[in-house]
């Protein structure tokens, strides 16, 4: 976890009870990760006498090994390596994204990652609307704003990473896609950690959460995921037709739920703005606590609620390290 500064408002009272918060909170840190953080030309302490690998951000001068980029010294086996902080978001393949179509080209979608290049969507690479698995052909092509406009939110996987940066998408699952009835947030990628789940749903709040890699998390209204290949075969199209028509009819969202969606994306802006790993356990407890003390959505983002979230985490902490 790395804290930053933030430009506040604070009172007197809020100011103490922040530095206090966060002196606690990076005495927790350094007494877990002792001697990790390294700046350029620190030595890494490794022993010679096994044989070990140098990683990014290492460098062998003179018999010692010394770090070569600001960031937390990381062991996997014998490979040494430090992981830089508040780095812009670095792809690999199989990575969750979600971006912004920003063109609709010839046979592609080209998507904004918040990364240096755009990331392109091929349309051999999409999952049809129908489910069916068959060669693309000009009528697709010329049928693809039906699928995909500037501007739409999408979630799709990096697929591969070309020899000039640029990223390739695929999106050949039923849980890819459009993403509609929310909001798009954007926090530093170094926030978000790479895990097994990227996709959550929120069953308590009726919101589904996807936190993609890149820094770009979605909030939205929980959707049934119907996959159409396990439709029931036989099924006429003017009844599809009709259920998608009675679809775009209930597109109403409940109060309740755009509460929610509002509730969540404020506490994801909180801990973006304390530099507070974004994950969804971090998440729910802040809209738990923000509720806990009946806090309003709009409230969420002032200074005392700040103060309050910084003082949770570092109880949180401090209980966890007894355990």
């Amino acid at each position: 976890m790395m804290m930053r500064k933030i430009q506040l408002p604070f009172t007197q009272t809020q100011k103490v009870r922040y530095e206090r918060a966060i002196e606690r909170l990076q005495s927790l840190s350094s007494t877990v990760n002792s001697d990790a953080s390294v700046i350029v030309t620190d030595t890494i302490p490794v022993n010679h006498e096994d044989a070990f690998l140098k990683g990014h951000g290492t460098s062998e001068v003179d018999g010692e090994l010394l770090a070569t980029v600001c960031g937390v010294v990381e062991r996997v086996d014998k490979l040494v390596y430090v992981r830089t902080l508040r780095a812009r978001y670095k792809p690999e393949v199989g990575d969750i994204v979600v971006g912004r179509v920003i063109e609709v080209a010839q046979k592609r979608w080209r998507v904004e990652l918040n990364f240096t290049q755009d990331g392109v969507l091929m349309l051999s690479s999409m999952n049809m609307p129908d489910g069916s698995q068959r060669r693309r052909t000009s009528v697709d092509e010329l049928n693809m704003r039906n699928i995909f406009v500037e501007h739409d939110v999408v979630c799709a996987e990096v697929r591969s990473i070309q020899h000039d940066g640029s990223l390739q998408l695929h999106a050949r699952s039923h849980k890819y896609g459009k993403l509609e009835k929310g909001q798009l947030l954007k926090v530093d990628p170094y926030l978000v950690k790479r895990s097994k789940h990227h996709f959550h749903y929120i069953e308590s709040l009726g919101i589904d959460l996807i936190i993609g890699c890149n820094g770009f998390i979605w909030v939205g209204e929980h959707v049934e995921v119907r996959d159409p290949v396990m439709m029931i075969d036989g099924q006429k199209d003017d009844e599809m037709i009709s259920s998608s028509s009675s679809t775009k009819e209930q597109s109403h969202t409940p109060l309740e739920t755009r509460q929610n969606i509002c509730r969540i994306g404020n506490a994801i802006r909180v801990l973006s703005n304390l530099g507070f790993t974004v994950t969804v356990q971090v998440i729910t407890e802040t809209v738990n606590l923000s509720n806990s003390k009946n806090v309003d959505i709009h409230e969420m983002l002032c200074s005392e609620f700040h103060v309050l979230v910084a003082e949770n985490e570092a109880e949180r902490r401090r209980e966890k390290r007894k355990k």
